[in-house]
C-alpha cells in the first residue's frame, strides 16, 4: 500500500513538472487557433464587440474582443465584404482571430496643413471610401484613404460616436486624416454662425487672408436645398453649402439634372462652400422693356426653369419670364424647385414678359 501512495506521489510529481516545461503560451495559442475562414458581407446590428456577418450560409454571430487583429480591416460597416478568421472561445461563441478586406481605396492628394476636427455619428450609409458623419452642423461627407490613421480607435461601426481630423484633397472632398473613439468630457465641435440655419461660417482662411478655392463641375441632384447644392461630380456627390458670401448671378437655378460650375472653398465648419455658381446661360437678342408699366405676379418656380427664361405656376396658369432684366433678387440666393416667389414684371419689345425683380417668399 505504501509503495502505490509513493508511486501516486512520483506520476503527480512528474505531470506537474512536464506542465510546467510546456511553453507559456500553448495555451493561449490553443485557445486562439484558427478553425476557419468564413467570407461574408457585414449586416446591420454589429457592434464593437460583435459581428453580424451575412454569409452564403446563412448569418454568424462572431464575437471581437482584444485578441481580434483588425489592422487590416477597421471599418464595420454594413454592407462591406470582409474574410474573417475564426476560433472557438470558452463562452461557446465564435471569435474573430483576423478581419481582412481586399477593397483598394484610391488617394488624392491632401492638404493635411490646414485640419479640422469634428466630432459625430457614423451613418450606416458609409460606404468603404467615403464616410456619411451626422454631426451638429449637418451631414458630411468624409472620404477614407489607405494613409487614414485608425490607430486611436478598435473599429469603426455604424451609429458611434467619433472624433475625424480632416483637410480638402484636391478632389474637393473633405478627406480623413485621423479618426478616434470620441470621449465625451474631451470631445470638441467646431463653432459656426448660427445665419442660415447654422451653415454660414467663416471661411477658412490662409495667412495671408486669401481663400484657397476650386472649381468643380456636375449636375444638381433630387437632395438640393436652397441652403445646400448636393452636385454629382465625377468624384461622387458632393454636398456645397450655399450662404450669403455666395454669387448666384450666373447660376440661380438649382434644378434637379442641371449642369453646373461652382467654385468652393473650405469654411470653418469643415463643409464645402460655394463661392460662386455658373448654370448654362443662353444668348438672346435684347429687347427694350417698359419699366414705367410694371405687374406684380406671385407664385412657385418650375422645374422648366432656365437661367434665361422663369417658368412661374400662378393661380391664373404657368407664365414665361425673361430673365435678362432683372435689377435686383431679395431674400433669396438660389430658386429651387416648388420655390414660392413674388415678380415684378414689364413687357418687353420682343411681346415677352420680363422679370424686373425677384423676392422670395
Amino acid at each position: 500500500m505504501k509503495k502505490h501512495c509513493i508511486l501516486k506521489i512520483c506520476l503527480t510529481f512528474c505531470l506537474v513538472l512536464g506542465l510546467l516545461c510546456l511553453p507559456t503560451n500553448h495555451l493561449n495559442v490553443q485557445a486562439a487557433e484558427i478553425i476557419a475562414t468564413v467570407q461574408g458581407t457585414i449586416a446591420s446590428g454589429t457592434t464593437s464587440d460583435l459581428l453580424q456577418l451575412s454569409t452564403s450560409e446563412g448569418k454568424m454571430q462572431i464575437k471581437l474582443d482584444s485578441e481580434t487583429d483588425a489592422s487590416a480591416c477597421k471599418i464595420l460597416l454594413p454592407g462591406k465584404s470582409i474574410n474573417v478568421s475564426v476560433s472557438h472561445g470558452s463562452d461557446g461563441y465564435l471569435h474573430a482571430v483576423k478581419i481582412t478586406t481586399a477593397t483598394e481605396t484610391s488617394t488624392v492628394s491632401v492638404d493635411s496643413s490646414k485640419t479640422t476636427t469634428v466630432t459625430g455619428t457614423i451613418d450606416e450609409k458609409t460606404t468603404d471610401d467615403v464616410i456619411y458623419f451626422n454631426t451638429v452642423q449637418g451631414e458630411m461627407e468624409i472620404k477614407l484613404d489607405t494613409t487614414t490613421n485608425l490607430s486611436g480607435c478598435s473599429v469603426l461601426v455604424a451609429g458611434k460616436t467619433y472624433s475625424i481630423s480632416c483637410a480638402r484633397g484636391a478632389d474637393a472632398y473633405m478627406h480623413a486624416i485621423s479618426i478616434s473613439d470620441a470621449v465625451a468630457s474631451t470631445a470638441s465641435t467646431t463653432t459656426t454662425s448660427t445665419t442660415n440655419s447654422g451653415l454660414t461660417p467663416a471661411p477658412a482662411s490662409d495667412a495671408n487672408n486669401s481663400i484657397s478655392t476650386t472649381t468643380v463641375t456636375g449636375t444638381v441632384t433630387k437632395n438640393t436645398t436652397e441652403k445646400l447644392l448636393c452636385l454629382s461630380t465625377s468624384y461622387g456627390e458632393m454636398q456645397i453649402v450655399v450662404d450669403e458670401n455666395t454669387d448666384s448671378r450666373n447660376g440661380l437655378f438649382l434644378i434637379p439634372e442641371r449642369k453646373l460650375t461652382v467654385t468652393v472653398y473650405r469654411g470653418s465648419d469643415a463643409y464645402m462652400h460655394a463661392a460662386t455658381i455658373t448654370g448654362t446661360k443662353s444668348s438672346f437678342e435684347s429687347a427694350t422693356v417698359d419699366t414705367s408699366k410694371t405687374s406684380t405676379v406671385t407664385g412657385t418656380v418650375s422645374d422648366k426653369s432656365t437661367e434665361n427664361v422663369l417658368y412661374l405656376n400662378t393661380s391664373y396658369g404657368e407664365m414665361e419670364l425673361k430673365l435678362d432684366s432683372v435689377s435686383s433678387i431679395s431674400n433669396c440666393k438660389v430658386l429651387v424647385n416648388g420655390k414660392k416667389v413674388t415678380v415684378t414684371c414689364a413687357r418687353g419689345s420682343d411681346a415677352y414678359m420680363h422679370a424686373v425683380t425677384i423676392s422670395g417668399s
